[in-house]
Order: structure tokens, then sequence, then C-alpha cells
């Protein structure tokens, strides 16, 4: 491996610690500043921090993160932002996984893989103030490397002008990286957020990559790195608008009903899911995702 390789994954590596860090400080300061409005006369909550460690079949180390959780707070009810370095070799259904998706030949032959990345969802105690998803990620094998990521909103209460916000910032952000990337990444959001077996999409989309290489390790990067800073602009001004908003009973009810659509996804077609439980990573950190209660019909 050449000391540019390392370099770069260590660059990617310390971006998404360093966004991770950005988001948890912006998300305790809506929660201090939370001082009208529905549950404004509680304590605010602050996250819990957890170092997570992954072990290979052998025990030895392979990596590792730190998975931050705040619930039961007066704006939050539940919102995790993981960050993970893991490496080692992938077991034989990953390999058999990642072969057969990104056509990667060689992967029994060397199965070596290093990942690192960023994981957000926020479920929000105010039924009127969306909840939301990112991730953004750099995988590497000695036979490839990619970039992958974005965000989505999933609001179980719609408004035209926070989904046209959302959107907008986002656009805002990739359009340096060339006009035609934002339609064509919210098209892929559109199209991997859907929900089959229940015939809709699981929010009001985003954007969303996966397998980015270009063969211009700074340009992916970049783009990587401006899906991240995209995010707290897109989301931070909607819980500020919505936190204060009253809620009935009905209210709650619609998002109970939607987190469990959103809990559906996750568990049976989300890949980072099946990903990080398939190489034995940390399965609370993994399965932070979901929501902490949820309603079928």
């Amino acid at each position: 491996m050449t000391n540019d390789l390392i370099q770069e994954r260590d660059r990617a590596s310390a971006w998404f610690r360093t966004l991770r860090d950005q988001i948890v400080a912006a998300f305790e300061d809506l929660e201090k500043t939370h001082a009208t409005g529905p549950l404004s006369d509680q304590a605010p909550a602050t996250f819990e921090v957890t170092e997570t460690k992954r072990k290979s079949d052998d025990g030895s180390d392979a990596g590792g993160g730190l998975m931050s959780v705040m619930r039961g707070g007066r704006v939050f009810e539940k919102v995790g932002v993981n960050v993970s370095t893991v490496y080692g070799t992938l077991g034989e259904r990953a390999q058999m996984a990642m072969a057969a998706r990104k056509g990667i030949p060689g992967m029994k032959d060397d199965p070596r893989f290093w990942a690192s990345g960023i994981s957000l969802v926020a479920h929000m105690q105010n039924p009127h103030a969306p909840a939301v998803h990112m991730n953004t990620r750099m995988f590497w094998t000695p036979h490839a490397w990619w970039f992958g990521g974005g965000s989505d909103l999933n609001p179980c209460i719609e408004y035209d002008e926070d989904t046209a916000h959302f959107h907008a910032t986002q656009k805002q952000h990739l359009d340096p990286h060339g006009e035609a990337l934002y339609p064509e990444l919210k098209a892929w959001a559109d199209e991997y957020f859907f929900v089959p077996h229940r015939g809709r999409a699981r929010g009001v989309g985003g954007i969303f990559m996966d397998d980015r290489c270009t063969d211009d390790w700074e340009a992916d990067f970049a783009l990587t790195q401006d899906i991240g800073k995209a995010f707290l602009p897109a989301y931070l001004p909607l819980v500020e608008k919505r936190r204060v908003q009253d809620w009935t009973d009905a209210d709650k009810d619609a998002q109970l009903v939607h987190r469990g659509l959103y809990a559906e996804y996750n568990l049976v077609y989300d890949r980072g899911t099946k990903f990080g439980l398939e190489t034995g990573h940390d399965a609370n950190a993994v399965l932070m995702s979901l929501p902490p209660l949820a309603k079928w019909v």
C-alpha cells in the first residue's frame, strides 16, 4: 500500500470525525436553545458517547469508532451520530455480495477491506419536525476504492416549503461539481429510498450516491465532503421552525406509523445495515437507526 493511499484514507477518516463533531455540537445546541413550545420546560438532553470496537475472527483489533446517542430530549426523541473506521477481511457472504453488486474480481483471493464513514439518524419529539438520515463513507479493497452516501428527509407531516429548502440547499452544495450532478443524485435517492412492499418512498427524498470512483480521488473526496457540509444548513432551519409547534394525538399517531415504515426499510433493504451486521460491527451501532417507538396499523 502506497503512502499516498494511507494519507488519503487518513484524511477521509479525519473528515468524517470532524463532521461528526460539528453535528453533535449543533444538535446539542438545538436542545439547549429550545426555550418555547412543547417540552421546553424539560431539561435539555446531551449525547451519550460510547467507544465501539470491532474484532477480527482471530480476536485481533479490527478498528471501531464512536457511537453518540441522545435520547429523551426536548427536541430529539432519539438521535444517533456514529463514526467508525474498520478494517480486516470480508467474510464469504460479504465477499460474494460485494463481487456480485460491484463486479469486483479477485475478492475471494484477497478479501481485505477498509471502510470509514459517518452515519446519522434523527427521530424527533415533535411530529411536525422531520426525521432525517445522513451518511457519507469511503470504502477500499485491494481491487478498488469508492465513496458513497447522501441524506434524505423523512417527515410524517409534510410541508412543501421544508422539502423545497432541503433540496435547494443540497443542490447549492452540489452544483459546483457540475450542474448535472444534483438531478442525478436526487433521482438515485428516489430509487434507493423506495419501499417496494409498500409501493411508496420512505420520505420526500434527498440525494444518494454509491460506487463513486472517477479515478480522481481529490474530486470524489471533495464531493463527499460537500454532501456532508450541506446537511446542517439543509436541516437545522427546519427543526428550529417546527420544534415550537403544538401537536395533537393524531399527529403523534401519524408519526409512529411513519416510523414503522422507516424501520421496515432499514431492516429489509438498507445496504449499510446489511454490511455492518455481515462484517461483525457492533450491532447496537448498526441498528442505532431504528426509532425508539413505532406503530403498525
